[in-house]
């Protein structure tokens, strides 16, 4: 028997829960996640709502992912490199790959890897603007 796919936000809560377990674990990704966010069940509630939105485009998101991710590369002294991008993707897939599979399973995996190479693009122009 198969497993299913992502069709809830409770399905998506899951997903978010069991990968931000891993990568606040991450030795390498764990410090800029763990050393940045203070609230983690809001912030889980937040990025779950991301998500749901990103996946079912039926829930407003809001919130702006690229400011806070070019805030955090700073405040870590613009230390984030693809090789961050490239261990969370990885992880993100790993997790999604244990739990789900399925078009939205497969749409979650797309959506992560343009929105990992868009970040990284645009947190590396930010370098350079004064």
């Amino acid at each position: 028997m198969g497993k299913p796919d992502i069709k809830t936000r409770e399905d998506v809560y899951q997903l978010v829960s069991q990968f931000y377990a891993k990568v606040r674990e991450d030795e390498v990704l764990g410090p800029f996640f763990n050393n940045t966010i203070k609230d983690w069940d809001a912030h889980l509630e937040h990025l779950t709502t991301f998500w749901e939105s990103s996946l079912f485009l039926k829930t407003k998101y809001y919130g702006n992912p690229l400011e806070m991710h070019v805030k955090v590369d700073k405040s870590h002294n613009h230390s984030i490199t693809e090789l961050h991008f490239g261990l969370w993707l990885n992880l993100w897939y790993e997790t999604i790959e244990a739990l789900f599979e399925g078009d939205y399973a497969e749409n979650a995996k797309r959506r992560a890897r343009k929105m990992g190479t868009f970040l990284y693009l645009k947190i590396f122009e930010a370098r350079n603007t004064p």
